[in-house]
């Protein structure tokens, strides 16, 4: 069984990203792109992001999961710790994350590692959640298999009478990740598959790099 998708075809003309008319603080230029993309109402959620870890296995594995915070440090999403993302973290740091916007023919590459926020930040953000995603993060044993999808709605319902009334609390294996970036790759889609490829790089002073590679 094969199907031939070489007649897919698409010229990309929407936008440009040269030198001279961008930032040259890599987050600055995130934080304007992520701007424009949440103001094109062409996106359902511009916060999706593919992150990509090396598992214990020793083979690459990528999934999307939802981008919480961004700022001046760096990335933040929210996870299970013991998850096999967060297995993988925990035995090497060093990941990628990144954003497909296809109505704006965007993209964005960071290459960064990855570390545990502080615990009041991970309580923060899970007291802001619902009470049905606070109950979610204590029933899933994340990545774990199980007998069939019965099992997690039984053990929803009996945690849901356990909490009908009180507050739900974080789980340990439950937190937040900041990706510190090293590297930042802007990719612009242009015509004639000449993209724009404009990539920030982490200097030993703090400062960034900036590079135009070719498409």
């Amino acid at each position: 069984m094969q199907k031939d998708l070489g007649n897919y075809r698409k010229s990309y003309e929407k936008s440009a990203l040269m030198e001279d008319s961008i930032s040259n603080n890599p987050m600055q230029l995130f934080k304007t792109w992520f701007h424009e993309v949440e103001q094109s109402d062409g996106v359902d959620e511009p916060n999706a992001m593919t992150v990509s870890t090396i598992g214990l296995d020793g083979f690459p594995k990528s999934r999307v999961v939802l981008l919480k915070r961004f700022n001046h440090e760096g990335f933040i999403f929210y996870t299970n710790y013991t998850s096999e993302k967060g297995k993988a973290i925990a035995a090497n740091p060093n990941i990628c994350i990144s954003f497909f916007w296809p109505n704006m023919e965007r993209q964005v590459i960071i290459k960064g590692k990855a570390e545990k926020v502080a615990e009041n930040l991970s309580d923060g953000y899970f007291e802001s959640r619902p009470k049905g995603s606070q109950l979610g993060a204590l029933v899933s044993n994340q990545s774990s298999v199980i007998a069939s999808r019965d099992v997690l709605e039984q053990e929803l319902k009996t945690l849901e009478a356990t909490y009908k009334n009180k507050e739900v609390p974080r789980p340990d294996h439950w937190g937040g990740y900041l990706v510190r970036p090293i590297s930042i790759e802007f990719w612009q889609g242009r015509p004639n598959r000449l993209h724009d490829r404009i990539r920030f790089t982490l200097q030993e002073d703090w400062d960034w790099k900036m590079e135009r590679l070719a498409p």
